[in-house]
């Protein structure tokens, strides 16, 4: 096992258990390897031309590359494989994932990797995502986190901290937390969004009846749903936002069906993106959504009363997340 600045960088294959430099177990990549779909490739036939993003690379792509490992810093940008990852970087922007890079929740569309930190935390990381933030000259900052069931709270406080570290040493931006689901706890969301921010965000991923197998079973379409509902009640001047994946074997009406249920819970803003397996581990595509399908759907979410649905292939629930309320599809159109 190799180093980067005296922490061992993990070698082993998708699928894979591997011991963290924090000493606990951890499986890559999220999901074990099954002998049954090891030779399965990720795409079946071609992949359509409207999913082929560029190959990430710029002297800023460097530079923000640069930021994140000198402050230790995980991103959902590189974790969960995003194929805008260069986009982002270069444009100056990254989705900054709080609580180290192993989630304690194996839902089969991810790829972050799996295990049970035992409460591990590091108390530097509020102050170095806000020095990261500061260096990087952020106007709009998206901090999300893996799963921390492990935690008594989890993770709220350490969430709020980070926000609240934030905003003292760049009080001008803009800040969106995709947190958790923190099992439920209300009081858990209340610490988040009291904690100063701009956009609560729990993202409910698929359709009701494919909430299981996609998540894992500890999540809940139910709860999700609450959680939401639950961020606007205490705080009304929050915009609350939501996502979900297609291409999973949902159909047309369950979509409507789950935006429906979204604007019940009085979100503001949600988005829709292509799923895509990130590893042979994962669940397949059922299908690819073309972007006419795309943007019907978005003109029928905002006739459900979205301030904004931003939507097509290769849109992620993060993805320009600061032009979200240009009411152009974030620049899509």
């Amino acid at each position: 096992m190799s180093e980067f600045k005296g922490i061992p960088l993990v070698t082993a294959k998708s699928g894979e258990k591997y011991q963290t430099h924090q000493g606990f177990t951890a499986i890559r990549d999220g999901i074990k390897a099954a002998a049954s779909t090891a030779a399965e490739p990720l795409v079946v036939g071609r992949k359509p031309a409207w999913l082929r993003a560029k190959m990430p690379s710029g002297t800023r792509f460097d530079e923000v590359r640069g930021i994140v490992r000198e402050h230790r810093l995980s991103t959902v940008c590189e974790e969960a494989k995003c194929p805008n990852i260069g986009e982002c970087w270069n444009v100056g922007t990254a989705t900054v994932m709080l609580m180290g890079a192993v989630c304690t929740r194996a839902c089969r569309f991810c790829s972050v990797d799996t295990g049970n930190p035992r409460g591990w935390l590091d108390p530097d990381e509020p102050a170095n995502v806000a020095r990261t933030v500061e260096l990087m000259g952020l106007r709009y900052v998206v901090l999300t986190s893996v799963n921390r069931d492990d935690l008594d709270d989890g993770g709220a406080e350490h969430f709020a901290a980070a926000v609240r570290a934030i905003k003292t040493v760049s009080p001008d931006t803009a800040v969106e937390a995709l947190t958790p689901d923190f099992q439920g706890d209300f009081s858990a969301v209340h610490t988040v969004v009291d904690s100063g921010l701009e956009v609560f965000a729990q993202n409910v991923e698929t359709v009701r009846r494919l909430t299981h197998p996609v998540r894992d079973p500890r999540a809940g379409y139910e709860r999700t749903l609450s959680v939401l509902a639950e961020a606007k009640r205490h705080r009304e001047s929050v915009l609350v936002k939501s996502s979900l994946m297609l291409g999973l074997g949902e159909t047309n009406d369950e979509i409507e069906e789950c935006l429906r249920d979204l604007r019940s819970a009085s979100v503001d803003i949600v988005t829709l993106g292509q799923y895509l397996r990130p590893t042979p581990n994962h669940l397949p595509v059922e299908r690819f959504v073309s972007p006419e399908e795309f943007r019907a759907l978005r003109e029928f979410a905002l006739g459900l009363g979205f301030l904004e649905c931003v939507a097509g292939p290769l849109v992620r629930s993060s993805y320009r997340a600061e032009r979200a309320l240009e009411r152009n599809n974030a620049g899509l159109e």
